[in-house]
């Protein structure tokens, strides 16, 4: 057994600060290396660092898989990381309202965090899906109902639907 799939079995956190986290982010090699790291950690803490550097660890993840990126911050230092992300989420708190002014999603305490994540996230994700199927079956019923008309008439040219009913 490789000393990384033992150091999978382990808990694991990474804890960096902002110098050496300019050094991980430097070249792409030591980037890539500093990525799986990431990955294979329970959680990764960066610590002392400035708001450039809270941005491009969320471009490192936003561009290194396919996941989608959720960023949370609570003061004007998070905003760029709010920013770069493909979800953000701002706290109203004691050093002030500019995280939850360009935030996609504005809370009063974290503790509200749970809720928007795992209800109101299951909720947004299936009103997109339904949205697309009713999208979907729109279409097929006025492009079948179009090609069948077209056929009834002898390929004539004529419009069934006027223009502005199928944008209904």
């Amino acid at each position: 057994m490789d000393r990384l799939t033992k150091q999978l079995e382990k808990k694991m956190t990474v804890v960096i600060n902002g110098s050496t986290l300019v050094y991980a982010l430097e070249t792409p090699e030591v980037r890539n290396k500093f990525f799986r790291l990431a990955l294979l950690a329970n959680s990764v803490v960066c610590c002392r660092v400035s708001p450039k550097q809270k941005a491009d660890v969320v471009h490192l993840a936003k561009f290194m898989g396919p996941w989608t990126t959720l960023s949370i911050g609570d003061g004007a230092n998070d905003v760029p990381m709010i920013m770069e992300a493909h979800v953000g989420v701002g706290i109203y708190g004691k050093e002030g309202t500019q995280a939850a002014r360009t935030a996609d999603f504005a809370l009063g305490q974290f503790c509200y965090l749970k809720k928007l994540l795992l209800y109101h996230g299951r909720v947004a994700y299936r009103r997109v899906s339904l949205f697309i199927l009713y999208y979907f079956y729109k279409n097929v019923i006025v492009v079948f109902t179009e090609i069948y008309f077209a056929a009834y008439n002898g390929f004539s040219g004529q419009i069934y639907w006027a223009e502005w009913l199928p944008m209904l």
